[in-house]
């Protein structure tokens, strides 16, 4: 199935029905008195987190919503029926923004959970609501309200606990293929990985773990170059980045110059995102002699002291069970001490409040540049307005 992980949507919750205005007429029934029913309440319009969804491709085919309205009260003091409600089922990691004010609504990440994000109209009041003793025929009614309407803007971020970042042909795709049963596409050429993919990570019956595997980064992929940029998102809400390094890159540049060089990239794009764990993972080590790697490792527990870094080889089967067992005892430290300590807690949803900002901000300067680089071709197209004329001699 094709990945879409953005996607803009319109609601419109339902209007609320009008009162009516309506005295009651009953034979032998002097002065009856008013009895005007209310109208109904307008239906509001929900985002229901489903996870059997894995996509947001459906908001491509099908962009607007639209709740019930209510009905009319009428005579015999009936109020009106409400509105249905109208509920969209969208994926589990999904954000949403006001497309017009950019403020973040809301994100979905646990199951069945519910966001209204249209209020339905409020209903109005039929003529037996201002029935009072100096009052007693009254005329009064007032129209329902109508519903909120809002253009949403859905951004879809993979729930993975572990996310795989690296330059292109690190190792990461033949990674996730080899310790979960993913299978991703696994070629000798970059950018082999078009969209992400995630794979679960089974350390025993009762130990296992997520992992997502994103394409590629490259030099200026925070000012959009390549794919990787666009993808970064599924990484905001991992626990752990798992940074994997070619020891060998095809092109003889050095790896420690590449480490650097990606993780500069990562600071571009949400400098808040940094402040997650980041481990190395120095990938197809099998290629490298005993001193030869040692020497890398030397040079890589200088440039990133203090970080947790593994040798690994994936066809080799070297390092993996070591480097999953250690990902797997961070996880649970981390669930464990953030639901026993409150103040461990409330720093990390700050931070995941500043990665959301900073992808929302990202994904807002992307799209202006793509809308000047349209509009700069448009221009281009109709600057020369002449027309060549052929003749025949």
């Amino acid at each position: 199935m094709q990945i879409i992980d953005e996607a803009i949507i319109r609601v419109q919750a339902g209007n609320g029905g009008n009162g009516c205005l309506s005295f009651r007429r009953e034979k032998y029934v002097a002065k009856g008195g008013p009895d005007g029913g209310n109208g109904g309440h307008g239906g509001s319009v929900y985002l229901v987190a489903d996870e059997g969804l894995n996509t947001l491709i459906d908001f491509r085919f099908q962009p607007g919503y639209k709740a019930k309205s209510g009905q009319s009260g009428s005579g015999r003091n009936k109020t009106g029926a409400a509105g249905d409600d109208c509920r969209i089922k969208v994926p589990l990691g999904t954000t949403v923004v006001d497309e017009e004010t950019r403020e973040i609504i809301g994100d979905l990440s646990r199951v069945d959970e519910e966001l209204v994000v249209a209020v339905g109209g409020t209903r109005g009041s039929g003529n037996t609501a201002f029935k009072s003793s100096t009052n007693r025929a009254p005329r009064k009614t007032t129209p329902g309200h109508p519903g909120e309407a809002r253009r949403l803007m859905l951004q879809l971020k993979l729930l993975a606990d572990v996310g795989l970042l690296g330059l292109p042909n690190a190792g990461k795709s033949t990674l996730i293929g080899q310790v979960s049963a993913a299978n991703p596409k696994v070629a000798d050429y970059p950018f082999t990985t078009l969209v992400p993919s995630l794979g679960v990570v089974r350390i025993a019956n009762d130990a296992s773990f997520v992992m997502a595997d994103i394409p590629g980064l490259i030099a200026g992929a925070a000012q959009g170059a390549g794919l990787g940029a666009q993808f970064l998102r599924h990484l905001s809400r991992t626990r752990v980045l798992l940074h994997m390094v070619d020891v060998c890159p095809e092109d003889g540049s050095d790896p420690v110059a590449n480490a650097r060089q990606i993780e500069a990239e990562l600071a571009q794009y949400s400098a808040a995102l940094t402040e997650r764990p980041i481990w190395i993972a120095l990938s197809k080590v099998d290629q490298l002699s005993d001193e030869g790697l040692a020497a890398l490792r030397s040079r890589f527990d200088e440039a990133f002291a203090g970080r947790s870094i593994y040798a690994v080889s994936a066809l080799g089967d070297i390092g993996l069970p070591e480097l999953m067992r250690a990902l797997m005892s961070e996880l649970n430290d981390y669930k464990a001490r953030r639901a026993s300590d409150a103040d461990f807690a409330e720093a990390c949803e700050t931070l995941e409040s500043r990665i959301s900002a900073d992808v929302l901000t990202h994904s807002e300067q992307l799209r202006l540049e793509r809308a000047a680089r349209k509009a700069a071709r448009s221009n281009d197209s109709g600057a020369d307005d002449s027309e060549v004329v052929y003749v025949r001699d």
